[in-house]
């Protein structure tokens, strides 16, 4: 009863809490199902979710945290960060280069705003990314090759990196949840896996008022309502706290009908869905209108750049990882930049090449506010995706096209308190292969580790309680960072 569904609903839902069972008006199981749904009676479904708030030592690490730009679908390593202005057009692709602030570093001519900060970035261009696939995103989240869901039938039993911290290190303040994602679609963001639905993220789009667009990224002229802190008319604070009363009276009914741990489970959720209703931080730090109006102009009116100033302000109330979903549509992302005959993908020059200004003012205007506001020391940024993509354009049947290339990726890291301005690890020639200095999975999340104080042997248990190392293989944080 307690599977996974679309989070469309709430955990409970199967209990139907509200409808009258036979002839009876009201029974005993009637009274424990409605103290089941709880607030989720009250169109808090995700609330009934929320996670566990503390670590696991209990220890306070300081205010530590990470926010996952998540490029949907695949970029272009070639025609983004990794350049080859030299090689053939059919390899270099349609975009020059340009110089950065750091003599020696090129990248795209379209990313202007980051090659003037670059002193500010690092750039990982050998990233190992074999096995990872998207449709489920799983493998470069998890940092778990075997995360493979096509090919692994327990592959979406992985812990996203993000599940983990909220494990084993928690929020920063207890009234914030410790992972939110905004996502466009569940396939795009990696869950608790093994470690059970207390760790999976908190869904920030039914927390915030935010622009909806259609699957191509055109604006619906509409606003996504925010119903996870809605409460319905006539049910003021005061009555939900005596509802909150009833709810523990019930409990103590219940207590014995589930020996397996849930029920504690259960009356966690209700606690903290009740504080983060009646408390106000959460509702704050997800209210836009409470942002300076100069710094919401500043990051612009774009469904992405509102996420991003969301990510500074839950970063800032006390969540530890953020996942940005940067996808306009549900199935494999809008990275995935197939080739111009296949809408909504498009091809590098009509599918990624508007993209990339977008990205360059959402990475850059986040980056800047949070070393305006003295946290970027605190918090670590990264934008990636799931791969790279092929050497050479053209493919299924487009002009300019790539397909997805799990041989070689590059990724972009700022903040964390660490040495920037560098790059990490090379390409071959045509950016098809790794040259020197290869980035695993478990590098980057042991990097992620370090930064979030959490241990690199730490091990869960699966679900055939046997430890597991948190890292699948052998990881290092990248020493070139510290």
């Amino acid at each position: 009863m307690f599977a996974h569904n679309s989070h469309g609903n709430h955990a409970f839902v199967s209990w139907q809490p509200l409808e009258r069972e036979g002839l009876t008006v009201l029974s005993r199981r009637n009274m424990l199902k409605a103290g089941f749904a709880g607030v989720g009676g009250l169109s808090l479904t995700d609330l009934l979710k929320a996670r566990e708030l503390a670590s696991a030592s209990g220890k306070p690490l300081g205010n530590k945290s990470v926010i996952l730009l998540w490029m949907t679908g695949g970029p272009s390593h070639i025609d983004t960060w990794d350049p080859k202005p030299d090689r053939p057009y059919n390899n270099r692709g349609p975009f020059h280069t340009i110089d950065t602030s750091v003599p020696g570093i090129s990248i795209c001519e379209h990313l202007p705003k980051q090659a003037a900060m670059m002193d500010q970035f690092t750039l990982l261009r050998a990233v190992d990314c074999k096995s990872s696939n998207h449709e489920p995103n799983q493998v470069m989240q998890t940092a778990a090759r075997n995360a493979e869901p096509r090919l692994n039938p327990k592959g979406d039993r992985y812990p996203a990196i993000g599940s983990i911290i909220a494990k084993y290190r928690g929020a920063n303040h207890p009234a914030m949840p410790p992972y939110v994602v905004f996502q466009k679609a569940r396939g795009h963001v990696a869950w608790s896996g093994h470690l059970g639905k207390a760790y999976d993220p908190f869904e920030g789009n039914k927390a915030a008022v935010l622009p909806e667009l259609d699957l191509v990224g055109k604006p619906l002229g509409r606003n996504s309502g925010a119903d996870v802190f809605r409460m319905p008319g006539g049910l003021s604070q005061d009555r939900l706290a005596n509802r909150r009363l009833l709810n523990e009276d019930l409990d103590r009914l219940r207590r014995g009908l589930d020996q397996s741990g849930t029920m504690d489970a259960l009356d966690s959720y209700g606690r903290q869905a009740f504080e983060m209703v009646i408390g106000g931080r959460a509702q704050q730090a997800f209210d836009l209108t409470r942002e300076d109006p100069a710094v919401r102009e500043r990051y612009g009116s774009h469904l992405w750049c509102q996420q991003a100033l969301l990510a500074r302000r839950l970063v800032e109330s006390g969540v530890s990882f953020v996942t940005i979903d940067l996808s306009y549509h549900t199935a494999s992302g809008t990275w995935d930049t197939h080739g111009d005959n296949i809408p909504p993908y498009g091809g590098i020059t009509k599918g990624l090449g508007p993209l990339l200004p977008l990205f360059d003012h959402l990475l850059t205007t986040l980056v800047g506010d949070l070393r305006e506001r003295g946290l970027l020391d605190d918090v670590l940024v990264i934008a990636m995706g799931e791969f790279g993509r092929t050497p050479n354009m053209g493919t299924q049947d487009s002009v300019d096209g790539r397909n997805h290339w799990p041989e070689v990726m590059s990724a972009c890291l700022a903040g964390g308190g660490l040495r920037h301005g560098q790059v990490i690890g090379s390409s071959t020639q045509d950016g098809g292969e790794i040259k020197d200095r290869p980035v695993t999975p478990c590098d980057l999340a042991a990097t992620i580790y370090r930064h979030m104080g959490v241990p690199l042997d730490q091990t869960y248990e699966d679900d055939r309680n046997r430890p597991t190392f948190v890292l699948e293989e052998p990881g290092v944080p990248l020493p070139e960072l510290f």
